[in-house]
């Protein structure tokens, strides 16, 4: 006797009731035709996840529940077929507050088991994260505070199933209880975005709880790009006894079949249609072009869901015959195709002719639409109408950022005029160090490189050009924008580190006060050189007020700018 099992593994959009729908619909006709017993969607499919104050809005919640309900309804149509899907929904005002909470939480998370147009029961997330990404408990009641919550196990065909959403696999006591409530196999339904450790870190996560229980593990998690977080699919299957019976693939929708059935020492997985490769069991120790090809699938899925989730036809960049802009050249072009990529190269006096050929010839191996135009005319014309203001100063970075608002001008006329999205080429290394100038070529709606340093981009750009990649051709790169010394081009014979460390010391630094949170001092004694430190603090700290008018990018680390990050602008403090 074996229990069939589909795994939803798709990709919603928040809000979008009646999309999200139609693919839960189509799922469970799938599931359906295939002769599943049980449809398994990830954590928050209905509603999408990270919907922030959403969550709070009455009539969002009033939304959610009319989206179950036709759900329900609908599963008439398959009787043989179980529905387990992930959903919000409001709080009775009268819910008494639970100890140490001074405000109700507008709603709970759930997970509705659905068939033959009945609700069988209902089950609470338990553990909700507060770091971070996540902010959960501003919107959410944990079940463990809701009187008469039933034990988080259901049964189907004689096979009992322990149900944790997200965080409750994280923890040893939700799967601890749904064992002592005669649970022989666990079901985690999951939105865990992606960052590089991830992957290891839920193998590590699934073992443990698995050797504690002495239960299989399902772990089906959520596909898809919601402004700055990537969910990365990889659902997977792991044995009682720690190993992984299969998985499917990641950065990719699939209906994952798979099977339990009973084994001489309790339930086991059997999977159907495995993704091929391993999943792998340490991010740490896998071979760099691992890494390279999981950052650029996250890059790709992160900017073509925010193009089409938010209804854009196409994007543009401005080229500069640099590497940043040539990646996101690439990127865009592996995302969504030649066709729906437009490349503005705006030479200014200080633009060298090289720079100019090497975006020229990327572009014709691109095959994208492409336009020069020439701001010299245009910088002039302002330093002569500055000049009577201007006199008796000398030229200095105010002439730079000058020609840098100059293209973000004629970048956001073309937005404006076409409907494209401007996708803004900052990396994380200026991002830390406010190497950028603001509302100039920090313009635009999208930053893909926004969680990638400048060391990384030179081994990502290698990397693409060694492989062929989702719509673009290979080698998209000409060989001499990689090599060529960085540098913005505002001045003569300009180079990036005129103003900055060289970027491998610059990036060491910044992760070690980002992700490690070490203080100067212990940078110092780790061997970095007091004056780079002294500067790199400082920019990092003077800069804030640019970070909080930067463009969202995918976020890929373990600590990225945006939602990690939350410092004040106005801040005296030293450490």
């Amino acid at each position: 006797m074996a229990l069939s099992i589909c795994v939803a593994q798709l990709n919603p959009t928040v809000g979008d009731w009646q999309g999200n729908l139609a693919q839960a619909l189509a799922a469970a006709a799938h599931a359906h035709a295939q002769g599943h017993s049980l449809l398994v969607f990830p954590e928050l499919f209905l509603t999408g996840y990270a919907a922030g104050d959403l969550y709070a809005r009455p009539r969002f919640l009033h939304d959610a529940a009319q989206a179950l309900q036709q759900l329900q309804e609908a599963s008439t149509q398959w009787p043989s077929l179980h529905i387990l899907i992930s959903h919000v929904e409001a709080l009775d005002p009268q819910t008494p507050l639970p100890p140490d909470t001074s405000i109700l939480p507008p709603a709970s998370q759930v997970v509705s088991l659905l068939r033959e147009g009945q609700r069988l029961g209902a089950w609470r997330k338990q553990t909700l994260p507060n770091e971070g990404a996540f902010d959960e408990k501003r919107y959410f009641l944990s079940g463990i505070h809701h009187h008469g919550q039933p034990d988080p196990v259901i049964e189907i065909a004689g096979m009992r199933l322990g149900i944790l959403v997200c965080a409750d696999a994280w923890k040893a006591e939700p799967a601890a209880r749904a064992k002592a409530a005669g649970a022989q196999a666990l079901l985690a339904l999951n939105a865990s975005p992606f960052t590089h450790d991830k992957p290891a870190a839920r193998l590590r996560m699934a073992r443990a709880r698995t050797q504690e229980t002495g239960l299989p593990l399902l772990y089906a998690n959520l596909l898809g790009g919601q402004d700055e977080l990537v969910f990365d699919g990889h659902s997977f299957a792991m044995q009682a006894n720690g190993q992984t019976a299969g998985h499917a693939p990641a950065f990719e929708e699939c209906l994952w079949p798979l099977r339990l059935a009973a084994g001489p020492d309790g339930l086991q997985w059997l999977s159907e249609n495995d993704a091929s490769g391993p999943i792998s069991e340490s991010s740490a120790n896998s071979p760099d072009a691992l890494r390279h090809h999981a950052t650029w699938h996250a890059l790709t899925l992160a900017t073509r869901d925010y193009v089409r989730k938010n209804g854009f036809s196409h994007v543009l960049l401005g080229l500069s015959g640099g590497l940043d802009s040539a990646l996101v050249l690439a990127i865009a072009v592996d995302a969504l195709g030649a066709d729906r990529v437009h490349a503005i190269m705006m030479p200014s006096p200080y633009t060298a002719s090289i720079s100019v050929d090497d975006a020229r010839e990327m572009v014709q191996r691109l095959g994208v639409r492409y336009d020069e135009i020439s701001i010299r005319e245009t910088f002039e014309g302002f330093k002569h109408s500055l000049a009577p203001l201007f006199a008796g100063r000398a030229e200095d970075a105010t002439e730079e950022n000058l020609q840098a608002r100059i293209r973000g001008v004629m970048l956001m006329a073309i937005s404006n005029k076409f409907g494209g999205l401007l996708l803004t080429t900052s990396n994380k290394s200026e991002v830390a160090m406010g190497y950028s100038t603001l509302y100039g070529d920090s313009c635009g709606g999208f930053a893909p490189l926004k969680d990638i340093f400048k060391s990384e981009a030179f081994a990502l750009a290698r990397w693409r050009n060694g492989h062929t990649f989702g719509l673009g051709p290979a080698n998209p790169i000409p060989e001499r924008i990689i090599t060529r010394p960085p540098s913005a081009e505002l001045r003569e014979n300009q180079t990036d580190q005129d103003s900055l460390p060289p970027y491998e010391m610059l990036d060491a630094i910044v992760r070690l006060r980002m992700q490690e949170e070490h203080s100067a001092e212990q940078i110092i004694a780790a061997g970095y050189p007091a004056e780079r430190v002294a500067q790199v603090f400082k920019l990092l700290r003077i800069s804030e007020y640019k970070r909080q008018q930067s463009a969202p990018g995918p976020k890929l680390s373990a600590r990225s700018f945006g939602r990690d990050w939350r410092y004040p602008i106005t801040n005296r403090y030293r450490d």
